[in-house]
């Protein structure tokens, strides 16, 4: 509980009891009490792609190719406005990093609907960093090449969910307060390049207890008419917990996550109090409030889920999958949704697989410099702590964030005060000038050079190995792959030279056919909320060169002596925000070429060029003066490429309706919590409709009779939809729908629902639904 009253002014006792009563009513009414200057706003929509034939951003693995979902993906939005006066809007995106191109189309469909109030210097778009997510959504040719190129309807469900969002956020503006809360999270982030550094300065990492950060810090929304509205926080980790060979779309740890926590809230009702179990598996509480009269008797309840048994498939309207879902079921309509987002930041060498690398074929560790088991990196292997099974692992990295956050949630008491602001511009990377200090005295000018990607990059991580003879920590390159490169293009003596000591894979920046395959012209960003200033890069950057970044921003707001700032200032790294340009390491780590260094683009100054620019930004923040928009990135929508093959027709074996049941639960089935339910139905492709803000799997409890309930969908932990079919070009189509019983299950009678939607030979969709028979949960 949060107010503020000042004792040192005096009042007759009247007034004095009449602001006792006014605390003690609004903290019964679970209020906070604060002078509001901020209007505040969240909102949230569905923008999972989608979930078939598409390969998934990440690992640039061909075949990882989506085939199902394990829980959806959401654009998460805020916006904080001065009453009469500027104004910033934040977008955390469940996918894997921001786009350029979904950028500019964004702003353009703003500007169309609220003029200027929203443009590209006060809105940042972040990614999360899941390598479960469709690809295909940006524009430049390296990050789409494993997509078979562009991929629209990845783009379009981006571009939509997130404009959505920010209306819902728009139209939720009201007064309110923000609190900020920081705190260490240890177990959940480990260095996966401690070699590389360890070769910065060892007076500089003297100065950290840890070689990867371990702070959180989190912001809680508290709306003067409704109390807490929502939280966004910002921690460092991979979103690397789910493997490259899965194929079901995922947030991954930081998804997981947020929709742990969302849960958690709608609960607990306040939010203000702790429980021990996940909210992914404590979400059926809600619906016991619906279910009074649930039999106790067995045979009872064998003898009801009897009389339920599968029905044919039949026809369905869109709707309906919107509508059955459990928490568009369950929202008040009018009260604002709780939001709870779980941002990236500086995760460049942090990954969520604490126990270390290891060897598949040995079981003993990699090696330190290389990440390699006897010279090859295909063998080497993190482990999450749920290993060998990585939904496990997602789940307690993802309860390791949640539980943090619901921590700092609670015990949130900083507000934030002071003006709104915010300063963008674009910067070409390419060739620009850097003036470094010398350390005999004086400066000298360096420059940054066009994007390139050294061989350590097609090494991988032990995230996720790559292929063939590369290897991290490799400066000299090999004679082959040269010559290979060399067909794509030939870097030259200049290239070659600012680019050392990284040897040149692919001279992407200077690529142009049959379009750009690197970006040139980046964004920087930040966006100011009294003391707490975001800065929004548009890359991967490592620890340590996130601690560099944020130290010199913070000196600049410091050291200006008009006091606006104290050393109190809350300084976060947004990361791939606004677009995608790869890595940042600082020089010492690129000198040693692992795969943060090798895919640093723009060269051994690449995290020089940014303090520089973002130091000019901080400078402008604190003087209130513009700063120039710089050159505009391309716009590339027109000239993209898409080779991934449209959905011809879906099919079923003659005398089959599309929802019907092709393996069913055993008859008369009791399930207990902890089993493995499994039902699989006649289907159809998923990417004829995405069922945006509904769902393929529900699972539904019976009320009473007649009356079934939506228990679980597909926006669940617990639940997963999988679909296949017998041939890449095969018409047919299965869709197997696994629920694994959670612990806090009522006992009842239970059925497994699919919806979906199928295209015909002449093009027209229409949608299905199926149920299983019933069974028992005891």
């Amino acid at each position: 509980m949060e107010f503020t009253f000042n004792p040192f002014v005096r009042r007759p006792c009247a007034a004095i009891w009449l602001w006792i009563a006014l605390v003690l009513l609004l903290q019964n009414g679970r209020g906070v009490v604060s002078s509001s200057k901020y209007l505040i706003g969240l909102g949230s929509y569905d923008i999972t792609g989608p979930a078939a034939d598409v390969n998934m951003m990440g690992y640039a693995n061909t075949e990882q190719i989506a085939s199902g979902v394990h829980i959806r993906l959401r654009a998460r939005t805020f916006i904080v406005a001065e009453p009469q006066g500027n104004r910033v809007v934040f977008v955390n995106l469940d996918a894997c990093m921001a786009s350029q191109l979904v950028t500019v189309k964004l702003i353009e469909r703003l500007k169309a609907r609220y003029g200027d109030l929203y443009t590209e210097k006060n809105v940042a778009i972040s990614g999360i960093h899941t390598h479960s997510g469709p690809g295909g959504y940006l524009q430049y040719v390296t990050y789409i090449v494993t997509s078979l190129g562009f991929v629209r309807q990845s783009f379009d469900v981006l571009v939509d969910g997130i404009e959505k969002s920010i209306v819902e956020a728009h139209e939720n503006l009201q007064p309110g307060s923000i609190l900020v809360s920081k705190g260490e999270l240890l177990d959940a982030g480990v260095s996966r390049s401690p070699s590389a550094y360890l070769n910065n300065p060892a007076t500089e990492r003297r100065k950290y207890k840890y070689d990867v950060d371990k702070e959180m810090t989190l912001l809680k929304f508290v709306s003067d008419k409704w109390g807490p509205i929502g939280s966004f926080n910002w921690f460092a980790t991979h979103g690397t917990s789910m493997s490259r060979t899965n194929s079901l779309i995922s947030g991954d740890n930081k998804g997981a996550a947020a929709r742990f926590m969302e849960d958690w809230f709608k609960l607990n009702g306040t939010g203000s109090s702790y429980f021990n179990g996940l909210g992914a598996d404590e979400i059926l509480q809600r619906v016991s409030n619906i279910i009074t009269d649930l039999p106790d008797n067995h045979h009872e309840l064998l003898e009801l889920a009897a009389s339920f048994q599968s029905p044919p498939g039949r026809p369905a309207a869109r709707i309906q999958s919107v509508a059955r879902r459990v928490r568009g079921s369950l929202r008040q309509a009018n009260k604002p949704r709780f939001v709870s987002a779980f941002c990236q930041s500086n995760c460049g060498d942090v990954s969520p697989n604490v126990l270390g690398a290891f060897c598949i074929d040995t079981g003993l560790p990699c090696d330190f410099n290389h990440s390699t088991c006897g010279g090859k990196n295909e063998l080497c292997y993190g482990r999450g702590p749920g290993y060998p099974d990585e939904f496990e692992s997602t789940r307690i990295i993802g309860e390791r964030q949640f539980r943090k956050a619901v921590d700092l949630f609670n015990k949130a008491s900083e507000q934030l005060i002071g003006k709104v602001d915010h300063r963008h511009t674009y910067v070409d990377f390419s060739q620009l000038n850097v003036t470094l200090p010398k350390k005999e005295g004086g400066s000298e000018v360096v420059k940054t050079c066009p994007a390139a990607m050294g061989f350590g990059f097609a090494a991988g991580t032990t995230d996720g190995p790559g292929a063939f003879d590369f290897k991290q920590g490799d400066d000299k390159g090999n004679p082959f792959w040269m010559l290979v490169r060399n067909l794509l293009k030939t870097p030259d003596k200049e290239q070659i030279d600012c680019q050392h000591p990284k040897p040149i894979l692919l001279d992407t920046g200077e690529m142009k056919e049959p379009y750009d395959w690197a970006p040139s012209i980046l964004p920087i960003q930040i966006l100011r909320i009294g003391q707490l200033v975001i800065l929004s890069v548009p890359g991967e950057f490592t620890t340590m060169a996130g601690r560099r970044l944020r130290d010199a921003v913070k000196t600049v707001l410091t050291s200006n002596g008009h006091g606006d700032f104290t050393s109190n200032v809350h300084v976060v790294i947004a990361g791939l925000t606004n677009t995608y340009s790869q890595y940042v390491t600082t020089f010492e780590e690129y000198e040693v070429q692992r795969y943060e260094g090798a895919s640093t683009l723009y060269g051994p100054h690449t995290l020089s060029a940014y303090i520089q620019e973002f130091k000019k930004l901080a400078g402008a923040i604190i003087s209130s003066q513009p700063v120039e928009a710089g050159p505009q990135p391309p716009d590339l929508l027109e000239k993209q490429i898409s080779l991934l093959t449209p959905v011809v027709m879906d099919g079923t074996p003659r005398g089959v309706n599309f929802g019907d049941v092709s393996s069913d639960v055993p008859k008369n089935s009791t399930f207990k919590r902890g089993n493995l339910v499994t039902v699989s139905f006649w289907s159809a492709c998923p990417r004829n409709d995405l069922m945006t803000e509904g769902t393929f799997a529900l699972v539904e409890i019976l009320q009473g009779k007649d009356i079934w309930v939506p228990a679980y969908d597909d926006d669940d932990f617990c639940l997963r939809f999988k679909w296949s079919r017998p041939s890449k070009f095969s018409p047919r189509s299965q869709a197997t729908i696994e629920w694994r019983i959670p612990e806090s299950t009522l006992p009842g009678v239970y059925r497994i629902k699919h919806f979906g939607a199928s295209k015909g030979l002449v093009g027209s969709i229409r949608h299905f639904t199926g149920s299983s028979s019933a069974f028992v949960v005891a």
